[in-house]
């Protein structure tokens, strides 16, 4: 079974950037020229990873964690400059849409860019939907026909998701009148006759964002550079998949949850955690050879390189928590079927098993052996490893071996840079004993450093550490709503290609620089 490090090709380093953070005029980054350039600055310097998150259409608060969809991609990221040099767009639809999506206020608040992308997409569905009828010639219909065809599985079910969910106000599925919220077959053909129209939007919209980004991954790979992606356990309650699925997932007969997810009380949180997910009903996941996860996952990997597992340890046993449940105190621990689902993965592969698994946090034997007898990767983050003993399993002196995949921070931790100013004096006694140098001049390329040097096979730093950004940066705070997953690249290119040559040139000093020895 491969490592991390073979499955690589040797040591290796990337950077963790969603592409929402793209610079861009339409409220978040795109698939267009700025994301194929910053696919460029990166192979420039021989840095071999991009890493996103989940691509998936984001839930209301702008979590792409949480997607109606498990297997669509988010139609923000269209590039309208591409599709008016493919002729799919009129230049005059292009200003139009621009002119009537300008954000009501700041457009770094949360709120008005979530408003603004949401505009963006609204019409230029109607647009796509106008040339489509009257201007697309006959092979551009005949591609995107047959497109539509081989999607079938989840396409259609989206589809409809999105508009019955547009003309019932946004209310979700099990509020939806009941022969819609209960899938009865003359329903749902009277309701698709009549927005035929609103579901063709949908499909174009998901062939041309899919099309733009299967470019934007060949190019990638052209440079030498792997998609490294993201896929939550969970999905949404208020979600297409459970909706078309719902015999798949503990749920009661009127729609509600029968079972939630969540984990345990513990050291942070004496209520534990529920995040209001159903539990999958696994004996008939068994029943249908884990045909729904097998299509989530082929998926994901037509769509990127590497594919992070997000909490990893349900795949051994989950915390199911009873539906009505406003804590999760009353949970308990229910056995998944992980070794079942890898092989069958692993299987489908063809032996391949790019996969790294999100291993955090209080791990059992039973997990860690779930994870290495499947040789998959998992990860340290560097900001959890000054505790108060050596021993700390973060502390790069105590990684096993090399497969693992080594952060500075991710996603939802702060950035080093605010990390650094939270912790007290005697915190940052041991980073600077441990760490040595001037910690104090610039913690976070003390932590790259660190990163860079230790044995794990790919070392990933997220992009505000490279710019020594501090938490006005930070992309997400757990267990928070509000002014999460909106930051945005504001550095000057200038300062982003010195940040990247200089997090290269470290990378070739510890055997990291893609295309150097390994």
């Amino acid at each position: 079974m491969a490592t991390i490090t073979e499955l690589l090709g040797g040591r290796r380093c990337g950077v963790l950037l969603h592409p929402t953070a793209l610079p861009g005029p339409d409220g978040c980054g795109s698939f267009g020229s700025r994301a194929h350039a910053w696919v460029d600055a990166l192979a420039d310097q021989g840095i071999a990873v991009w890493q996103i998150l989940p691509l998936t259409p984001p839930d209301r608060t702008g979590s792409p964690y949480s997607s109606p969809s498990s297997f669509a991609i988010h139609p923000g990221f269209l590039d309208l400059e591409r599709l008016v040099e493919e002729g799919l767009l009129g230049g005059e639809q292009r200003d139009a849409i621009r002119a009537a999506s300008d954000a009501p206020a700041d457009g770094r608040d949360p709120a008005a860019q979530r408003w603004r992308v949401g505009r963006k997409v609204a019409l230029l569905g109607r647009a796509l939907g106008q040339a489509h009828r009257e201007c697309w010639s006959g092979d551009e219909r005949r591609l995107f026909e047959r497109w539509r065809q081989r999607q079938r599985g989840w396409l259609e079910d989206y589809a409809l998701f999105v508009v019955i969910k547009e003309q019932h106000q946004g209310c979700p599925w099990w509020q939806w009148p009941p022969g819609l919220a209960q899938r009865h077959r003359s329903a749902l053909r009277r309701f698709a006759g009549e927005h035929r129209r609103a579901l063709l939007e949908q499909a174009l919209l998901q062939w041309l964002v899919e099309r733009q980004w299967l470019a934007l991954l060949s190019h990638a790979r052209q440079r030498g550079l792997s998609i490294f992606g993201d896929l939550p356990f969970y999905v949404a309650h208020d979600s297409a998949d459970v909706w078309a699925r719902r015999h798949l997932f503990t749920l009661k007969a009127d729609g509600g949850l029968q079972q939630q997810s969540g984990v345990p009380p513990d050291y942070f949180s004496a209520t534990g955690q529920l995040w209001a997910t159903p539990v999958y009903r696994w004996w008939l996941h068994r029943l249908t050879a884990y045909g729904w996860w097998m299509d989530r996952l082929q998926r994901q990997y037509a769509l990127m390189d590497l594919l992070r597992l997000d909490h990893f340890r349900a795949l051994e046993s989950c915390w199911s928590v009873p539906g009505g449940d406003a804590t999760a105190q009353r949970g308990r621990w229910c056995p998944s079927p992980g070794s079942a689902l890898l092989q069958r993965l692993r299987l489908r592969r063809g032996g391949s098993l790019p996969l790294v698994a999100e291993d955090l946090g209080v791990i059992t034997p039973a997990v860690e052996t779930l994870r290495r007898s499947f040789g998959l990767a998992g990860m340290k983050i560097l900001q959890f490893a000054f505790g108060d003993h050596a021993g700390n399993p973060y502390l790069p002196h105590n990684y096993s071996d090399c497969n693992w995949v080594v952060y500075t921070g991710t996603h939802d931790n702060a950035t080093s840079l605010g990390w650094w100013q939270q912790l007290d004096e005697g915190q940052r006694q041991r980073v600077r004993h441990y760490i040595g140098g001037d910690v104090d001049r610039a913690p976070g390329w003390a932590l790259v450093r660190l990163a860079l040097a230790s044995v794990a096979g790919l070392a990933i730093v997220p992009l505000q550490d490279l710019l020594c950004l501090d938490d006005h940066a930070r992309f997400n705070t757990p267990a928070t709503v509000g002014n999460n997953w909106c930051w945005r690249i504001g550095a000057d290119e200038a300062h982003i290609r010195d940040a990247l040559a200089g997090y290269g040139g470290l990378a070739d000093q510890f055997g990291r620089r893609a295309g150097g020895p390994c």
